[in-house]
């Protein structure tokens, strides 16, 4: 299904650290990686673009139920020589690598045969377009790859051999419907979906106009036609088939929690959620006290200091340069205490389109490209409302002056920002970087970030970095309780709004975010801490006064991102015997 192609899965991967003969193992393991990609490539053409392989720019997927079906069968005989490899290296970190692209192929071929098992194929496709070129329009994007976004275009509007890219859509969903025993999309990610292809269209539009692309004018013309009849065929043949329950299946919501890295029970993830919930929610009472003083604020609960705080907004045009200075001052920090070594260039940051938005409603960080890097960087990209959402879409979260601290600590430095940059510029092995990602190992590292910067903030900054932390244990708690059936939309709706202190839009895409966007991914975040700081204690217990901050950071980063287990196996076996 077009998961398969669109979806990236998330290996459970076996890794261990660098060793100092780093480069000749990295050359073999990059060989076999190479190879894996290639052949992916043939099929995620976006994916393969999007990581840095030029020679797919100019192509688009196929979605076709036979060309998934080679898809699935082409991974099966490259994991048979994967597994044929293993008989034969010796070099272990060679080893762990190809176990962890032959568990990335596991998971790619579970998600589509539970996919093929439960679910009817809905495809978003103006969501799927817009990433595909918008990825090549990027302004780091060297011309010749801008180009290329023209021909991609007239791939997916049918004018290089296959059926436009609707057109595959329609006949997917269409063969499916056969099975009467499929599932189809929630009725509120389909209407929702419906209602953002204007935005995403005039979205694309404006970027070949920003690049006086001229000539993909007429079919930019032709895709909004057969966007127009997408819409008209998915509200007659999509909608009816749609459902109001939004539980996935045991089966899927169990590998969904799997390919982010939560490795426990989900009954047990919520009972860790909620005590850190309680004693977060405690911190933060005993903390708004100090702020209601400083800023003369009539009432000091500690929901009431937060709206307040949310009172110091700033205009769409000065936030760029203030987040700027914020992170700017973050360095200095981060110096001064010894928390980690930065770069010696700038971060970049910048506030997302209306059509960005709508793809991607939640600030994120974009990665950069791995392979053929010729000076592109991440991008730490900000939202400021979800123009996917009816009513008031705006949020009130991102925008104010206390809360810039802990989201550029989060996304820029020294959050994910720093986190890809070092595995960009020191080098790890393409497995390490592609195959083994997963919400875990990287929102974990992200949120300890925070947990680092919070001593040091203005004390207004300290209790958002705070109330943050609470978003996270409630994502804990409400992602499975929500998919499991042991609450409500309601109930999370009410308690994200009057005990988080998010504001509509933004409590209407988190509950999304569980419910249909990214169902299991909310928890990893709260996991992956909580595994990092354990991990930190026993360091700190270990070492007493001899424990150094800076140099365990460094090591922590140095790692890539390989699983809290072997982290903990890592830092024992290595850093503490150093």
């Amino acid at each position: 299904m077009p998961g398969k192609i669109f979806t990236s899965v998330i290996p459970l991967l076996v890794l261990l650290p660098f060793t100092s003969s780093a480069s000749s193992w990295v050359d073999i393991s990059n060989q076999y990686t190479n190879k894996q990609i290639k052949i992916v490539s043939q099929f995620q053409p976006e994916l393969a673009s999007s990581i840095g392989i030029t020679a797919v720019d100019s192509q688009c997927s196929n979605i076709t139920k036979a060309q998934n079906d080679k898809f699935i069968h082409t991974l099966e005989s490259s994991k048979k020589s994967l597994q044929q490899a293993l008989e034969t290296e010796k070099l272990l970190p060679v080893r762990q690598d190809l176990n962890i692209i032959i568990g990335n192929i596991d998971q790619t071929i579970a998600t589509g045969k539970l996919d093929d098992k439960y679910m009817l194929p809905w495809v978003d496709v103006p969501l799927i377009i817009f990433r595909g070129v918008s990825a090549l329009l990027d302004e780091q994007m060297p011309d010749i790859r801008k180009q290329a976004a023209m021909s991609r275009l007239a791939c997916y509007v049918g004018k290089t051999g296959q059926p436009a890219l609707t057109e595959q859509a329609k006949t997917l969903f269409e063969t499916a419907l056969t099975n009467k025993s499929l599932m189809g999309s929630t009725k509120v990610e389909v209407n929702q979906a419906l209602a953002r292809f204007d935005t995403l269209i005039t979205g694309l539009q404006q970027l070949f106009d920003k690049n006086n692309f001229t000539t993909a004018n007429d079919n930019m013309v032709l895709l909004t036609q057969q966007i127009e009849d997408y819409r008209q065929w998915a509200e007659q043949t999509v909608i009816p088939h749609s459902r109001d329950d939004f539980r996935l299946p045991a089966e899927i919501y169990a590998l969904k929690l799997k390919t982010v890295g939560i490795d426990i029970e989900p009954q047990l993830l919520i009972e860790q959620a909620k005590t850190s919930y309680m004693i977060t929610k405690a911190n933060m009472q005993a903390l708004a006290p100090l702020v209601a003083k400083k800023f003369d604020l009539p009432s000091d609960d500690y929901r009431d200091v937060i709206k307040a705080l949310k009172n110091q907004s700033l205009a769409n045009d000065k936030i760029e340069d203030y987040y700027r200075d914020i992170n700017q001052k973050l360095e200095q920090i981060i110096t001064e205490h010894h928390v980690v070594d930065l770069p010696k260039r700038d971060m970049l940051m910048r506030l997302a389109t209306e059509a960005e938005a709508a793809g991607s409603p939640a600030p994120h960080m974009v990665p950069p490209p791995f392979i053929g890097n010729t000076g592109e960087q991440g991008q730490f990209i900000l939202t400021t409302g979800n123009p996917a959402l009816s009513g008031d879409a705006a949020y009130d979260d991102f925008n104010f002056n206390a809360v810039a601290y802990t989201l550029s600590a989060h996304e820029g430095r020294p959050g994910h920002e720093l986190q890809f940059s070092v595995m960009l510029e020191q080098g790890v092995s393409l497995a390490r970087v592609y195959y083994a990602f997963n919400s875990v190992n990287v929102e974990g590292w992200a949120l300890y970030a925070e947990a680092e910067m919070l001593p040091y903030l203005p004390i207004e900054a300290q209790l958002i970095a705070l109330q943050h932390r609470l978003l996270r244990n409630a994502r804990a708690m409400l992602d499975p309780m929500l998919n499991l059936g042991l609450t409500t939309k309601e109930h999370a709706y009410t308690l994200l709004r009057n005990d988080v202190v998010f504001s509509e839009a933004a409590v209407k895409q988190e509950v999304d975010r569980y419910t249909m966007r990214m169902p299991g991914q909310a928890g990893s975040y709260f996991y992956g801490l909580s595994r990092l700081l354990e991990i930190r204690a026993g360091v700190e217990i270990a070492l007493g006064d001899k424990f150094d901050r800076l140099a365990f950071n460094n090591f922590v980063l140095k790692q890539g991102l390989i699983p809290p287990q072997l982290m903990a196996e890592a830092v024992n076996k290595h850093f503490l015997a150093q």
